[in-house]
């Protein structure tokens, strides 16, 4: 079974230097509909304007991946991290115990393109960690790329929740299809571009929550990217 989340039905925020559009509710966003999936609670679609950013601020408890489309991400925190986030690159960041970070676009003409996503971790009160990696986005044409889970496997970021994200490069015409497994759940996320899904077109923003027992057949319409949860 599939129920599709349009892009144009989530909330939107707007402070001038932020545009941030949220599949789930956030902030000032309250939808009882959309109060996360499972153990995923945050998708927010991020445009920050050049040489703006989120100040220091903390968080805790909470499993926090960065993924970027466009431009970099400056970031820093109070584990003594200091990193330029790209296109294709990941970054896990576990809050824990609570930390303290910051990210900004560092250009000063280039817009910020990302999505940040928030999961439940396994347990309260984990030591804070941070990583981040490269996964070249042409690498991942016309084929699942394991990006973030549990058990760190084939060379994916790790997390601490019985969750996979996944991502796929897909042009017109590339076709990928994905099993959710046996008492398990997926959200689709369209993050650039348009693609068809079991037949349904769906474009950049998109989402749809999937449960087993489903095959999802998705092809390319236009270049896109396409990233997908496994959740428990």
């Amino acid at each position: 079974m599939m129920q599709m989340r349009r892009a144009a039905d989530r909330g939107q925020a707007d402070f001038g230097w932020l545009k941030s559009a949220h599949t789930f509710s956030f902030g000032q966003y309250m939808d009882p509909r959309f109060r996360g999936f499972r153990d995923l609670l945050v998708i927010n679609d991020d445009r920050v304007t050049p040489g703006r950013g989120f100040g220091t601020h903390g968080h805790s408890d909470m499993e926090i991946i960065s993924y970027v489309l466009d431009g970099e991400i400056e970031h820093r925190d109070s584990l003594g991290n200091g990193e330029v986030l790209r296109v294709g690159e990941v970054q896990r960041m576990s809050a824990g115990t609570g930390i303290r970070h910051s990210e900004f676009n560092p250009s000063q003409d280039k817009g910020l393109h990302f999505l940040q996503m928030w999961v439940l971790p396994e347990r309260a009160g984990l030591k804070p960690s941070y990583e981040q990696k490269s996964f070249p986005v042409e690498e991942r044409r016309g084929r699942w790329q394991t990006l973030v889970s549990p058990d760190g496997a084939d060379g994916s970021l790790l997390i601490h929740q019985d969750v996979r994200l996944l991502g796929t490069l897909l042009l017109e015409g590339d076709v990928v299809e994905y099993e959710v497994p046996s008492a398990r759940y997926a959200w689709l996320h369209v993050a650039t571009g348009e693609v068809t899904v079991n037949g349904v077109t769906c474009q950049a923003g998109d989402g749809a929550a999937v449960a087993a027992p489903e095959t999802l057949r998705l092809q390319g319409v236009a270049r896109s990217e396409v990233i997908l949860f496994d959740l428990r």
